[in-house]
């Protein structure tokens, strides 16, 4: 249970940040350039990167969490019958 805390923590930390700045070296140039033009370009490529980023890992995670809870509830089940 520590070991899960620490982790959601870590996680909340690293990667739930709202500065993000997940963008390649071209993208960030292009982007800077943008907004120096007065566009608000240059926010919505970085959400859409962050988007790409996080979305696989939400997904397994999802995935994870139904597979674990499943697992405690066939364990909970055998320790009920015996």
């Amino acid at each position: 249970m520590k070991r899960t805390l620490k982790f959601s923590i870590v996680f909340i930390l690293l990667f739930l940040s709202l500065d993000m700045l997940a963008q390649c070296a071209m993208c960030t140039a292009v982007a800077d350039e943008a907004m120096k033009n007065g566009s608000s370009q240059g926010a919505g490529i970085n959400k859409g990167v962050l988007y790409l980023f996080l979305t696989p890992y939400l997904v397994v995670g999802t995935i994870g969490f139904i597979w674990w809870r499943k697992k405690v509830k066939a364990t909970a089940e055998m320790h009920s019958e015996h």
